[in-house]
């Protein structure tokens, strides 16, 4: 008697289902549901350690972003201020969009550094250069937009650009 092999259901539906619909097309879709739904905390091989490995990442993350983008925000109405009291724009990209005006100037400098946060937050678990965490890069971006509002806040302070 001659035994027939069939393919196992439940392989044979997740075939079906790769073939209808392939979920990792869904960029968008997968990000917000492993952001609401998260299953891997940490990555599952040690091969690992790229954008997609987690679903998950830790919360101190968030806080430093947000302070980075908020102290973005403060940096930019003081570097408005001061350049209204008589300062000049030291970085030469920024000087440029000030060109523009006031109000592109502080657009972009507050997109640019939330994308630059995003990314970095995104890449937090991997290594800039193989070797330092982007953690520490995260970090260090934090201390020094702290750095620079408080030397800001300082000048405009003891008004040392003028009366």
């Amino acid at each position: 008697m001659a035994r027939q092999l069939h393919e196992h259901p439940s392989a044979q539906s997740t075939a079906e289902r790769r073939a209808s619909e392939d979920r990792r097309r869904r960029t968008l879709n997968a990000l917000l549901h492993g952001s609401l739904k998260p299953r891997r905390y940490d990555p599952r091989r040690d091969s690992d350690a790229g954008f997609a490995a987690v679903d998950w990442h830790q919360s101190r993350w968030l806080a430093v972003a947000l302070l980075i983008v908020i102290l973005s925000c403060i940096d930019a109405f003081l570097t408005v201020r001061l350049l209204l009291d008589g300062a000049y724009e030291a970085n030469p990209v920024m000087a440029t969009l000030l060109e523009a005006g006031l109000n592109v100037f502080v657009l972009a400098k507050i997109s640019l550094t939330s994308l630059g946060v995003i990314l970095l937050t995104a890449l937090a678990r991997a290594r800039a250069f193989g070797r330092m965490p982007v953690g520490f890069v995260l970090y260090s971006m934090l201390l020094g937009y702290a750095t620079l509002v408080a030397y800001e806040y300082w000048l405009c302070d003891h008004h040392l650009l003028g009366p």
